[in-house]
């Protein structure tokens, strides 16, 4: 450990946030710009600040520190969980939190925080706004199925109304789906065009690859997103008694997941690496879904060819990796 530098892990929620030093020294601050304020008061020189990516709450402090040139970095939950399971910690408090937080901090290697440009921040809160008006409707759709087997008394009144939520629920998920698609445009027309150019991605696909990359400038290779979406496989073997069937880990955005596979179909069709995959995989015996996750995989390394090479997609390129291979 660098004795020179003060390590800080931070355990935040919606109304405030915990700090543990790698002294065990504790304090807490609200999830305000004053707490924020608070806070970098007490930072010496050559902090180092570790918190967790906890959805839309970590965000402002990590802009926050970054702006006021204080190393921040922001750690998968995931990775803090593993971390906290191997050292057979049991006590699960805010407090308990922080102090894990700052010891991964100290123990492994960090990479500092980026904060995302405002237009790519507006992108995610318009995609997380468009995802609670879809639940809100289809609990709407829920509720007007289950009235169609009630006396008509019953439904009486009630039917239309929800109607009309339905109705308006879709006006404003059509507006938010416009405002994304002028940002996206705006920003990333070309990427966005060569995207679709892949048979099989769609529009509203091409565009979530987007923004949750980053305009494919977050993850370094198809094979971390790949790991990010939960479509890298798993196998569940120990000795020989554990023979557990391979299956995707299922991790990370379950939206994209589900936009991918349902893009693998079309993919098996009109894409020529994706159908030639695909009977390949299904000829050796394996289960039609394992090769559609295989399709899926194989449609966002197409993907990020496309994003960082600055080519459309031709079926007849083959990459000097590939040519190399052969020899």
């Amino acid at each position: 450990m660098n004795k020179n530098k003060h390590f800080y892990g931070i355990d935040i929620s919606k109304d405030v946030f915990d700090v543990m030093d790698q002294s065990d020294k504790h304090s807490s601050f609200s999830n305000t710009m004053k707490g924020f304020k608070e806070f970098r008061k007490k930072l010496p020189p050559d902090s180092v600040v570790i918190m967790e990516a906890t959805g839309v709450y970590h965000v402002q402090l990590a802009d926050y520190l970054f702006l006021q040139d204080i190393f921040v970095s922001v750690v998968n939950p995931l990775v803090i969980k593993r971390f906290i399971q191997m050292k057979m910690r049991r006590v699960k408090t805010d407090k308990a939190d922080a102090q894990m937080i700052c010891k991964y901090g100290i123990q492994n290697e960090l990479k500092a925080y980026e904060p995302v440009s405002l237009h790519m921040k507006e992108a995610r809160i318009i995609t997380e706004n468009i995802d609670l008006l879809i639940k809100s409707r289809t609990m709407f759709k829920n509720r007007l199925h289950a009235l169609s087997h009630k006396s008509a008394k019953t439904r009486l009144g009630i039917i239309n109304p929800m109607k009309k939520s339905i109705s308006e629920l879709n006006k404003q998920i059509k507006r938010l789906e416009d405002e994304l698609k002028q940002i996206i445009r705006l920003h990333y027309q070309d990427l966005y065009s060569r995207l679709q150019t892949i048979p099989g991605i769609g529009s509203s696909t091409a565009m979530f690859l987007i923004i949750l990359t980053d305009g494919f400038e977050k993850f370094e290779s198809a094979k971390q997103f790949i790991c990010y979406t939960g479509l890298s496989p798993t196998e569940k073997t120990s000795g020989s008694s554990v023979r557990g069937s391979r299956s995707i880990s299922k991790q990370g955005n379950p939206k994209i997941r589900n936009l991918l596979f349902m893009c693998s179909f079309n993919a098996c069709k009109s894409n020529k690496a994706c159908r030639d995959l695909y009977v390949r995989l299904v000829a050796k015996g394996k289960s039609k879904k394992l090769a559609l996750i295989a399709v899926a995989n194989k449609l966002i390394k197409q993907s990020f060819s496309i994003a960082k090479s600055g080519l459309v997609y031709d079926e007849n390129f083959r990459s000097v990796k590939n040519e190399l291979a052969l020899f």
